[in-house]
């Protein structure tokens, strides 16, 4: 269990933190960076539920929640050495993507399948689930460049790359299931 009975700590004062294993790194690291994206899309995903109801809005709870986890897991290296560690730490699981999987398919079955690209926007739970889009999008990126220098878990990259799929398509049922979409016109002004 978390308890956070005092907020600031004034242990990052010269520009360092303390990652989940308690050694301490750069704020800019790739590591904090990765984990830092994947809050930024949580925030982002906060704001859009308050837009959000119903059977979409729980998912998107439910998606939250993941996040933390997932940025539990980035915080935490040296994963050959989990079985070592006082505590087992926490991991993004397969199961979390592929519910993220079949999500995506249950919401994809609703849709007409796309004819065009589309332009970020139409309702605002839209235009808000293309920000939340972009935002993992980057966090995706910047754990991709992660992983090529240090061992991370490959169900945390995984997760990433469906996420923003998720985002895409919760995106296109927020705009009146794909009826609402802006379609790019390429050249349209020139």
């Amino acid at each position: 269990m978390v308890i956070l009975s005092k907020i600031y700590t004034k242990t990052g004062d010269q520009g360092q933190t303390s990652l989940g294993n308690g050694s301490r790194v750069e704020k800019h690291s790739l590591r904090v960076n990765a984990y830092g994206t994947v809050d930024e899309t949580n925030a982002a995903l906060g704001l859009a539920r308050l837009h959000a109801s119903g059977e979409l809005d729980d998912r998107m709870a439910n998606i939250q929640n993941d996040l933390f986890d997932l940025g539990a897991d980035l915080c935490r290296p040296d994963m050959e050495k989990d079985t070592e560690a006082e505590y087992q730490p926490l991991r993004v699981t397969a199961a979390q993507v592929l519910r993220l999987e079949s999500e995506i398919d249950k919401m994809n079955d609703k849709l007409e399948p796309l004819r065009s690209f589309i332009l970020p926007g139409g309702s605002t739970l839209a235009a808000h689930m293309h920000l939340c889009r972009t935002i993992s999008r980057r966090a995706e990126r910047i754990t991709v460049e992660l992983a090529g220098q240090e061992t991370i878990n490959s169900a945390a990259l995984k997760y990433l790359n469906r996420l923003s799929d998720w985002f895409f398509v919760a995106g296109r049922i927020a705009n009146d299931d794909g009826d609402a979409d802006i379609l790019w016109v390429p050249g349209a002004n020139r």
